[in-house]
């Protein structure tokens, strides 16, 4: 690991033994949740809940339910009470991913429940007592966002009692080989296939790359290398980073802009884009497919579920009978 990283995580094991609030700043896919999940697992809390919420993803008119729960009939719709996030980490840790995307009046709300450790569910004139450490996280600059109004500057000091720091793949490559390690491991857990290997090209070719997505790029690139790979050994050419030009007769993969979507959207798209034109161009015979790709009948087969096309019926009765 490197120096970096080993601060961080000497830095994470310290918090843990206390019961202060944690901030976490870092770029998309850095692995802030990763190191909120550490602090949980090594603190006194680890035997209750870690509750993890986006808080960009939840609509502003539903947050406060969302947060706090509801009773029945607070709104239409509510045919049952239901506990809210405080009340499900009750116990443990509440992790706010992408705190920064709070609405302020929101905010207002967050920063009562915190001081108070208590909620009040929408539809209830009760409080209900709540014990929970908050650990929170985004890749926007807050002290920036207070400065400018924002985000509140009361709640900014409640939950900004500890910072841990996440520097993006690109800034500590050192730390690449120790993360294909721990993520191909992981992978041939979850698959039940071997422990794949890389080649000294594809190995050159990861640490030279620059990880727009940090970890989670490096997640997907080696995911889809371990299913299209030969002999348990991934090539450079399984990675598919590099970019094939319509002029050489490929598919153009990168364009003159940055795709709209996110990486793995985008990814999944030219890897369905390609597997298609396979099966179109092989009658939809799957084994003639896998052969033109280049990779195994199973590494196709695995793909297909993942793209959601494994309902294609297939073109011929396959003759391994696989």
């Amino acid at each position: 690991e490197s120096r970096v990283m080993q601060a961080v995580i000497e830095m994470a094991h310290t918090v843990s033994e206390t019961p202060v609030n944690v901030f976490i700043q870092g770029d998309n896919g850095t692995g802030k949740e990763v190191i909120a999940r550490m602090i949980h697992r090594l603190s006194d809390r680890a035997d209750k809940a870690f509750i993890a919420v986006n808080c960009a993803s939840i609509p502003e008119n539903l947050m406060e339910s969302e947060f706090f729960g509801y009773e029945k009939g607070a709104f239409t719709g509510a045919t049952g009470a239901r506990g809210g996030r405080f009340e499900e980490a009750d116990g443990g840790v509440l992790f706010l991913d992408e705190v920064a995307d709070l609405p302020l009046s929101m905010q207002v709300k967050l920063l009562r429940a915190i001081q108070e450790k208590s909620v009040r569910p929408v539809g209830s004139a009760a409080e209900e007592p709540v014990d929970i450490r908050i650990i929170s996280a985004s890749h926007k600059n807050l002290a920036g966002m207070v400065a400018n109004g924002e985000f509140r500057q009361d709640l900014f000091y409640r939950i900004h009692v500890i910072e841990l720091v996440m520097s993006p793949l690109r800034e500590r490559r050192e730390d690449i080989p120790v993360m294909i390690d721990h993520i191909l491991g992981r992978l041939s857990q979850r698959t039940g296939m071997p422990k794949p290997r890389l080649d000294r090209a594809a190995l050159k070719l990861l640490y030279e790359h620059d990880f727009p997505g940090n970890v989670r790029e490096l997640e997907n690139i080696l995911e889809r290398a371990t299913a299209l790979c030969e002999d348990n050994m991934i090539a450079a050419d399984d990675l598919g980073l590099g970019a094939t030009s319509e002029a050489d007769g490929g598919i153009a993969l990168v364009g003159s802009e940055l795709p709209s979507e996110g990486l793995e959207e985008y990814l999944a798209g030219v890897e369905r884009q390609v597997i298609t034109l396979a099966l179109e161009s092989t009658r939809w015979n799957r084994t003639a497919a896998a052969r033109a790709l280049g990779i195994s009948f199973r590494a196709l087969r695995y793909r297909l579920e993942k793209l959601g096309l494994d309902d294609i019926e297939d073109g011929a009765t396959d003759a391994d009978g696989q």
